[in-house]
């Protein structure tokens, strides 16, 4: 790692737009990938360690995988397969991945040593529900003084997608979600109302076609991708953690207080964005308001461009 590197960890449940994610974040010179950690999401947590293993054998990388919780802390576990097909990547033929990658021990234990054994603060970016991440908060409190920040993709300021007011990713885990918004790390929330203007429309993915091996890759993943459509436009919800990482100046954003349904029976899950203040509560993250949709689809393309 060069001194203008950030050291992240990952922590993912692919799911197609995650691919598209890890294929921005895997050839981007400005980040450090130290760790890659999976949790039950979009599909199991067995597949998707698999899709990681897949995933870094395609992209040709090695980059060490810890598979996490299998379970939400406490609800019963839903998954996003209508979304992203049985497997959580169906439309392409993968390569068999290296298991030499997936370590033996936990993702928890995972993070917390590459956290403390890292000599510059890490961004944690969970783009999956956030049961790795409170059971890492809650077990090891002490890593919080070398994590620099929380960028997250999940929540909403306005509906959902999974429960009337509930985001996916958090709708997955709001127990986990509750334990890291009042966790004192900083946060940046990259949430679902952001993600339904970062669009690739039929164009976009025409080009994809034949701009390299992963573009083809994705391609091919979007035939069977159901966050949107091909003909109004794909979402790429998770990608818009990684730009926020690397271009935050396409986004607009708020501080405000998030704090997290747990109780409502119409709205567990949701994510209550305070942004006018009337909880007189301090506020505990960076919102994402808006993305610049231009600016968005020219960094994804380009951000493609890089793969192999």
């Amino acid at each position: 790692m060069n001194d203008n590197q950030t050291p992240i960890i990952i922590d993912t449940d692919p799911g197609i737009d995650d691919a598209v994610a890890l294929a921005a974040a895997l050839f981007s010179k400005e980040l450090d990938i130290k760790l890659i950690t999976t949790v039950a999401g979009n599909v199991s947590l067995e597949k998707v360690t698999y899709n990681t293993l897949r995933l870094l054998q395609f992209f040709k990388k090695e980059i060490p995988v810890a598979a996490g919780a299998d379970q939400p802390l406490i609800k019963e576990p839903i998954d996003a397969s209508n979304v992203h097909g049985e497997t959580g990547m169906d439309g392409y033929n993968f390569p068999e991945p290296n298991e030499n990658l997936l370590l033996k021990e936990h993702a928890v234990n995972a993070m917390y040593k590459t956290i403390l054994q890292s000599n510059k603060p890490i961004t944690l970016v969970p783009i999956g529900p956030l049961t790795n991440i409170a059971l890492l908060i809650r077990l090891y409190p002490e890593v919080k003084t070398n994590i620099k920040e929380i960028v997250l993709m999940g929540g909403s300021t306005t509906r959902g997608n999974s429960g009337v007011m509930a985001e996916f990713n958090i709708h997955a885990d709001p127990e986990a979600a509750s334990i890291v918004f009042n966790s004192g790390v900083p946060i940046v929330m990259v949430g679902l109302d952001v993600g339904w203007k970062a669009l690739v429309y039929p164009e976009d993915s025409e080009k994809l076609k034949t701009l390299n091996e992963t573009g083809h890759m994705i391609y091919h993943l979007f035939q069977k991708y159901r966050g949107g459509s091909m003909k109004t436009g794909l979402k790429m919800y998770d990608s818009c953690a990684i730009a926020y990482l690397l271009c935050p100046q396409m986004f607009t954003t708020q501080k405000a207080y998030v704090g997290i349904e747990l109780n409502g029976s119409l709205t567990k899950g949701g994510t209550v964005t305070d942004l006018k203040g009337y909880l007189n509560m301090p506020s505990n993250a960076t919102v994402c308001l808006d993305i610049d949709e231009k600016l968005f689809k020219q960094w994804f393309l380009d951000s493609l461009q890089k793969c192999n």
